[in-house]
Protein backbone atom coordinates (compact mmCIF):
# COMPACT_ATOMS: atom_id res chain seq x y z
CA UNK A 1 0.00 0.00 0.00
CA UNK A 2 1.55 3.47 -0.89
CA UNK A 3 2.39 6.21 1.78
CA UNK A 4 1.39 9.59 2.14
CA UNK A 5 2.55 10.87 4.99
CA UNK A 6 2.11 14.64 5.65
CA UNK A 7 4.50 17.16 7.89
CA UNK A 8 3.85 20.29 8.47
CA UNK A 9 6.90 22.37 9.30
CA UNK A 10 6.22 25.44 11.40
CA UNK A 11 3.49 26.80 9.54
CA UNK A 12 2.01 30.31 9.79
CA UNK A 13 -0.67 31.83 8.52
CA UNK A 14 -1.24 35.66 8.54
CA UNK A 15 -4.66 37.05 6.48
CA UNK A 16 -4.36 40.70 5.23
CA UNK A 17 -6.11 42.74 8.48
CA UNK A 18 -3.33 41.09 10.58
CA UNK A 19 -5.62 38.37 12.03
CA UNK A 20 -2.79 35.18 12.93
CA UNK A 21 -5.17 31.79 11.83
CA UNK A 22 -1.79 29.66 12.91
CA UNK A 23 1.28 30.30 14.70
CA UNK A 24 4.23 28.10 14.55
CA UNK A 25 2.21 24.79 13.97
CA UNK A 26 4.39 21.43 13.30
CA UNK A 27 2.91 18.09 13.46
CA UNK A 28 4.04 14.71 11.13
CA UNK A 29 0.67 13.12 10.12
CA UNK A 30 1.86 8.95 9.23
CA UNK A 31 0.41 6.94 6.55
CA UNK A 32 -2.84 5.08 6.94
CA UNK A 33 -3.71 6.81 9.83
CA UNK A 34 -6.70 8.84 11.17
CA UNK A 35 -5.22 12.35 12.46
CA UNK A 36 -7.50 14.53 14.90
CA UNK A 37 -7.42 18.13 15.11
CA UNK A 38 -10.20 19.11 17.42
CA UNK A 39 -10.30 22.54 18.59
CA UNK A 40 -12.81 25.93 19.03
CA UNK A 41 -13.68 28.44 17.24
CA UNK A 42 -10.17 30.31 16.27
CA UNK A 43 -8.31 27.47 16.45
CA UNK A 44 -7.09 27.42 12.81
CA UNK A 45 -8.26 23.60 12.38
CA UNK A 46 -9.86 24.27 9.03
CA UNK A 47 -6.95 26.76 8.20
CA UNK A 48 -4.67 24.32 8.57
CA UNK A 49 -6.66 21.54 7.05
CA UNK A 50 -6.49 23.41 3.42
CA UNK A 51 -2.91 24.31 3.63
CA UNK A 52 -3.05 20.46 2.84
CA UNK A 53 -4.68 20.64 -0.93
CA UNK A 54 -3.57 24.58 -0.84
CA UNK A 55 -6.81 26.37 -0.72
CA UNK A 56 -4.98 27.80 1.64
CA UNK A 57 -1.40 28.86 1.55
CA UNK A 58 0.63 29.68 4.47
CA UNK A 59 2.78 32.95 5.36
CA UNK A 60 5.60 30.92 6.47
CA UNK A 61 6.61 27.54 7.05
CA UNK A 62 5.76 24.67 4.58
CA UNK A 63 3.58 21.45 3.87
CA UNK A 64 4.97 18.62 2.68
CA UNK A 65 3.17 14.99 1.46
CA UNK A 66 5.96 12.10 0.98
CA UNK A 67 8.62 15.20 2.18
CA UNK A 68 7.19 17.29 -1.50
CA UNK A 69 6.55 20.67 -0.59
CA UNK A 70 2.88 21.29 -1.91
CA UNK A 71 3.61 24.86 -3.20
CA UNK A 72 6.07 23.23 -5.61
CA UNK A 73 2.64 20.98 -7.10
CA UNK A 74 -0.06 22.39 -9.48
CA UNK A 75 -2.83 23.07 -7.13
CA UNK A 76 -5.67 22.01 -9.48
CA UNK A 77 -3.76 18.53 -9.67
CA UNK A 78 -3.11 18.18 -5.94
CA UNK A 79 -6.70 18.68 -4.88
CA UNK A 80 -8.00 15.65 -7.62
CA UNK A 81 -5.21 13.87 -5.88
CA UNK A 82 -6.88 14.02 -2.83
CA UNK A 83 -10.16 12.88 -1.51
CA UNK A 84 -11.57 16.38 0.22
CA UNK A 85 -15.28 15.60 2.22
CA UNK A 86 -17.28 19.13 3.56
CA UNK A 87 -20.07 19.51 6.32
CA UNK A 88 -23.31 18.99 4.41
CA UNK A 89 -21.53 16.88 2.20
CA UNK A 90 -20.94 19.85 -0.50
CA UNK A 91 -22.67 18.09 -3.58
CA UNK A 92 -23.70 19.72 -6.48
CA UNK A 93 -27.47 20.07 -6.65
CA UNK A 94 -28.11 20.46 -10.11
CA UNK A 95 -25.67 16.67 -10.72
CA UNK A 96 -27.42 13.48 -9.64
CA UNK A 97 -25.79 11.57 -7.02
CA UNK A 98 -23.69 9.36 -9.69
CA UNK A 99 -22.58 12.41 -11.09
CA UNK A 100 -21.46 14.19 -7.95
CA UNK A 101 -19.80 10.69 -7.30
CA UNK A 102 -18.16 10.53 -10.36
CA UNK A 103 -16.62 14.50 -11.10
CA UNK A 104 -13.31 13.97 -10.34
CA UNK A 105 -12.76 10.78 -12.25
CA UNK A 106 -14.44 12.42 -15.22
CA UNK A 107 -12.77 15.23 -15.15
CA UNK A 108 -9.23 13.28 -14.92
CA UNK A 109 -10.23 11.79 -17.94
CA UNK A 110 -12.19 8.79 -17.14
CA UNK A 111 -15.01 7.58 -19.56
CA UNK A 112 -18.20 8.74 -18.55
CA UNK A 113 -19.54 5.19 -18.41
CA UNK A 114 -16.52 3.65 -17.02
CA UNK A 115 -16.86 6.30 -14.14
CA UNK A 116 -20.45 6.00 -12.98
CA UNK A 117 -20.75 2.14 -12.96
CA UNK A 118 -17.50 3.36 -10.18
CA UNK A 119 -19.53 5.22 -8.58
CA UNK A 120 -22.28 2.64 -8.24
CA UNK A 121 -19.66 0.21 -6.81
CA UNK A 122 -19.10 3.53 -4.16
CA UNK A 123 -22.55 3.90 -3.16
CA UNK A 124 -22.16 0.51 -1.70
CA UNK A 125 -19.00 0.71 -0.09
CA UNK A 126 -19.98 3.50 2.09
CA UNK A 127 -23.40 2.11 2.85
CA UNK A 128 -26.07 3.22 0.54
CA UNK A 129 -28.64 1.47 -1.87
CA UNK A 130 -27.08 1.54 -5.32
CA UNK A 131 -30.87 2.77 -5.97
CA UNK A 132 -30.20 6.24 -4.82
CA UNK A 133 -27.67 6.75 -7.93
CA UNK A 134 -30.37 8.58 -10.44
CA UNK A 135 -31.32 11.18 -7.43
CA UNK A 136 -30.64 13.95 -6.66
CA UNK A 137 -28.87 15.69 -3.35
CA UNK A 138 -32.17 17.12 -2.31
CA UNK A 139 -34.22 13.85 -2.60
CA UNK A 140 -31.64 12.09 -0.06
CA UNK A 141 -31.76 12.50 3.73
CA UNK A 142 -28.85 14.40 5.65
CA UNK A 143 -27.14 11.39 6.76
CA UNK A 144 -27.47 9.60 2.78
CA UNK A 145 -25.65 13.23 1.38
CA UNK A 146 -22.95 13.01 3.88
CA UNK A 147 -22.27 8.97 2.47
CA UNK A 148 -22.19 10.54 -0.61
CA UNK A 149 -19.57 13.58 0.10
CA UNK A 150 -17.57 10.53 1.73
CA UNK A 151 -17.85 7.91 -1.71
CA UNK A 152 -17.14 11.10 -3.77
CA UNK A 153 -13.99 12.10 -2.35
CA UNK A 154 -12.92 7.94 -2.70
CA UNK A 155 -13.97 8.22 -6.42
CA UNK A 156 -9.93 8.97 -7.51
CA UNK A 157 -8.65 6.54 -4.93
CA UNK A 158 -6.61 9.29 -3.00
CA UNK A 159 -4.12 8.30 -0.70
CA UNK A 160 -5.13 11.66 1.77
CA UNK A 161 -8.61 11.81 2.81
CA UNK A 162 -9.43 15.04 4.52
CA UNK A 163 -12.47 15.97 6.00
CA UNK A 164 -13.66 18.84 7.40
CA UNK A 165 -16.78 18.64 10.36
CA UNK A 166 -17.48 16.00 8.02
CA UNK A 167 -20.86 15.14 10.45
CA UNK A 168 -21.60 18.09 11.81
CA UNK A 169 -24.90 18.77 10.04
CA UNK A 170 -26.69 15.05 11.31
CA UNK A 171 -28.13 14.20 14.23
CA UNK A 172 -26.47 12.31 17.26
CA UNK A 173 -27.99 9.33 15.96
CA UNK A 174 -26.59 9.39 12.14
CA UNK A 175 -23.11 11.08 13.44
CA UNK A 176 -22.72 8.17 15.23
CA UNK A 177 -23.45 5.31 12.61
CA UNK A 178 -21.09 7.50 10.16
CA UNK A 179 -18.43 7.60 12.35
CA UNK A 180 -18.58 3.95 12.46
CA UNK A 181 -18.62 3.88 8.78
CA UNK A 182 -15.86 5.88 8.93
CA UNK A 183 -14.22 3.41 11.05
CA UNK A 184 -14.90 0.87 9.17
CA UNK A 185 -13.75 2.31 5.62
CA UNK A 186 -10.70 2.80 7.05
CA UNK A 187 -9.82 -0.56 8.52
CA UNK A 188 -10.48 -1.58 4.93
CA UNK A 189 -8.64 0.87 2.85
CA UNK A 190 -5.69 2.51 5.08
CA UNK A 191 -5.68 6.00 4.02
CA UNK A 192 -4.46 8.84 5.53
CA UNK A 193 -7.02 10.99 7.03
CA UNK A 194 -6.59 14.60 8.63
CA UNK A 195 -10.14 15.07 10.78
CA UNK A 196 -11.06 18.39 11.76
CA UNK A 197 -13.58 18.71 14.55
CA UNK A 198 -14.68 20.38 17.28
CA UNK A 199 -16.24 17.69 18.97
CA UNK A 200 -13.96 15.73 21.54
CA UNK A 201 -15.99 13.01 21.87
CA UNK A 202 -15.46 12.52 17.77
CA UNK A 203 -12.01 13.12 18.10
CA UNK A 204 -11.22 10.09 20.57
CA UNK A 205 -14.12 8.18 18.44
CA UNK A 206 -12.36 7.92 15.30
CA UNK A 207 -8.64 9.33 15.74
CA UNK A 208 -5.61 7.67 15.90
CA UNK A 209 -3.71 10.46 16.70
CA UNK A 210 -5.55 13.79 18.94
CA UNK A 211 -4.13 16.78 18.33
CA UNK A 212 -5.63 19.65 20.52
CA UNK A 213 -5.42 23.24 19.03
CA UNK A 214 -5.48 26.51 21.09
CA UNK A 215 -6.41 29.75 19.72
CA UNK A 216 -4.17 30.57 16.64
CA UNK A 217 -3.23 26.71 16.06
CA UNK A 218 -0.99 26.34 18.59
CA UNK A 219 -0.67 22.61 20.12
CA UNK A 220 -2.22 22.40 23.52
CA UNK A 221 -1.45 18.59 23.14
CA UNK A 222 -1.14 15.89 20.61
CA UNK A 223 -1.06 12.40 21.05
CA UNK A 224 -3.37 8.95 21.73
CA UNK A 225 -6.89 9.56 23.00
CA UNK A 226 -5.60 7.20 25.60
CA UNK A 227 -2.97 9.70 26.51
CA UNK A 228 -4.83 12.69 26.70
CA UNK A 229 -7.44 11.48 28.61
CA UNK A 230 -5.41 10.04 31.13
CA UNK A 231 -2.65 12.47 31.46
CA UNK A 232 -4.11 16.02 29.95
CA UNK A 233 -1.23 19.05 29.63
CA UNK A 234 -2.68 21.23 31.44
CA UNK A 235 -6.10 22.68 32.84
CA UNK A 236 -6.71 24.17 29.46
CA UNK A 237 -6.70 20.33 27.79
CA UNK A 238 -8.64 19.33 30.92
CA UNK A 239 -11.20 21.29 30.89
CA UNK A 240 -11.24 20.94 26.75
CA UNK A 241 -11.78 17.00 27.04
CA UNK A 242 -13.88 17.25 30.34
CA UNK A 243 -11.31 14.80 31.52
CA UNK A 244 -12.85 15.38 35.54
CA UNK A 245 -17.10 15.28 34.04
CA UNK A 246 -18.80 13.13 35.75
CA UNK A 247 -19.43 10.98 32.84
CA UNK A 248 -15.68 10.33 32.33
CA UNK A 249 -15.40 9.04 35.79
CA UNK A 250 -16.72 5.30 35.48
CA UNK A 251 -16.57 2.49 37.73
CA UNK A 252 -18.37 -0.71 38.27
CA UNK A 253 -20.86 -2.42 40.62
CA UNK A 254 -22.18 -5.60 40.33
CA UNK A 255 -25.91 -6.32 39.47
CA UNK A 256 -27.53 -9.91 39.25
CA UNK A 257 -24.30 -11.30 38.71
CA UNK A 258 -23.28 -8.92 35.98
CA UNK A 259 -20.72 -5.81 36.00
CA UNK A 260 -22.05 -2.20 34.87
CA UNK A 261 -20.56 0.41 34.16
CA UNK A 262 -21.30 3.24 36.08
CA UNK A 263 -20.51 7.24 35.98
CA UNK A 264 -19.71 9.37 38.73
CA UNK A 265 -23.32 10.19 39.06
CA UNK A 266 -24.43 6.45 39.31
CA UNK A 267 -25.75 6.60 35.73
CA UNK A 268 -25.26 3.18 33.96
CA UNK A 269 -22.86 3.55 31.05
CA UNK A 270 -22.50 0.08 30.05
CA UNK A 271 -22.17 -3.78 30.58
CA UNK A 272 -18.94 -5.36 30.77
CA UNK A 273 -18.52 -8.63 28.17
CA UNK A 274 -17.65 -11.79 30.52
Amino acid sequence: MVGMPIEFRAVRKVYPDGTVAVDDFSHHVPSHKTVALVGSSGSGKTTLLRMVNRMVDPSSGSVLIDDEDVRTLDPVVLRRSIGYVLQAGGLLPHRTVLDNIATVPVLSGTPRRAARTAATELLERVGLDPSLGPRYPSQLSGGQQQRVGVARALAADPNILLMDEPFGAVDPIVRRELQDELLRLQAELGKTIVLVTHDIDEAFRVGDEVVVLREGGRVAQAGTPSQILTHPADDFVRDFVGADRPERLLTTVEVDGRRLVVDANGRPAGVLSP
